[in-house]
């Protein structure tokens, strides 16, 4: 006796990502594994040699907390290959959205409490004292230990950087990508913290508090940019790119594909950001008498929901005319 064909089963709030990627989020989860072994390394390190140099200080302070992202990205990544419960019908995916405001909120941390302290030292006219230290006989001036230290343990940030970036977008991993910031504020912080140790042995004693006011005014800037979006994606604002830049293009692929229906006299799609997933609704005016079947308006959302693996929770609704804060010229507007 032959088995019965199962039936593709479509259910709200789990999925299973693509091959694609979910090698992509392998490659992720051992970077960002990689970044928490390194960070710890690396503030050891500075810490060791950072004496009274407000860079120096800047600088280990910053790798502390550039632990968070990656540590926020590696919990969320657990809590969202959770099946959803009838406490949390949605699923986890959330989570994604609380280590987005994990990450950007130490990032705005990092560069406001950096910009205070090196400030204040720069008012004050703090000098940092950067004596000698004998290594096999030999004195040698400390500033060119912490300066080198600065530079080298910033290396490899340059590139862990450029790699989360890469796999952000693929992912649609917005703590991926500000992640990604940390580590661009990381590798800035180590070669600005160099330069501004060697401008205090050139007899410019301020060189030291103004390279860290430098770095901290990016990492401000990139803090506010990153808390703006994930607080905006919180509270169910319009689906974003990655970088959160731009309105996510499938809202208008999905809107262009459910149009080109005969029985669709109109339609909208509102799409908010879940995580590394969409929750979709999309809204739908027939033509007078041709309304669709339940078989026609199933397909059809079996057929929009495969357009993208993020086109995950999708929901059709049929209406009599689409109410106006869905419409397309008033989202323009709201730019």
């Amino acid at each position: 006796m032959s088995a019965k064909p199962t039936k593709k089963v479509r259910y709200f709030g789990h999925h299973d990502l693509p091959q694609e990627q979910q090698d992509a989020l392998r490659r992720a989860v051992r970077l960002e594994r990689i970044t928490v072994v390194y960070k710890l390394i690396a503030t050891a390190v500075i810490v060791l040699l950072a004496g009274s140099s407000q860079a120096m200080k800047a600088a280990w302070i910053e790798d502390a907390l550039s632990l968070l992202p990656p540590l926020a990205f590696l919990v969320a990544i657990r809590f969202i290959s959770r099946a959803p419960t009838p406490r949390h019908p949605y699923g986890y995916h959330r989570a994604i959205g609380v280590g987005h405001l994990v990450a950007a909120t130490s990032l705005l941390t990092l560069g406001g409490y950096l910009f205070v302290d090196s400030a204040m030292g720069l008012v004050q006219g703090d000098r940092p004292p950067i004596g000698m230290i004998e290594i096999f006989g030999v004195q040698l001036w400390v500033g060119w230990l912490m300066s080198g230290a600065s530079i080298l343990v910033a290396i490899p940030s340059v590139f862990l950087g450029r790699m989360k970036s890469k796999l952000a977008p693929l992912l649609h991993n917005k703590v991926l990508h500000t992640d990604a910031d940390m580590n661009k504020a990381d590798w800035m912080t180590g070669f600005a913290t160099g330069v501004g140790i060697l401008g205090v042995g050139a007899g410019l004693w301020w060189f030291d508090a103004a390279a860290a006011i430098f770095i901290s005014v990016d990492i401000i800037r990139d803090g506010i940019n990153n808390l703006r979006s994930c607080l905006a994606g919180l509270i169910d604002a319009r689906a974003t790119t990655t970088d959160s830049k731009q309105p996510h293009p499938l809202i208008a692929d999905t809107r262009d594909a459910i149009l080109k229906l005969d029985w669709v006299k109109e339609a909208d799609v509102r799409l908010r950001d879940q995580g590394q997933v969409f929750h979709t609704e999309v809204f739908v005016v027939p033509h007078e008498g041709q309304l669709p079947s339940l078989e026609e308006v199933e397909d059809t959302r079996e057929k929009l929901s495969d357009m993208d693996w993020k086109l995950h929770d999708l929901v059709l609704i049929l209406v009599a005319e689409l109410p106006e804060e869905f419409l397309p010229q008033i989202d323009q507007q709201e730019g």
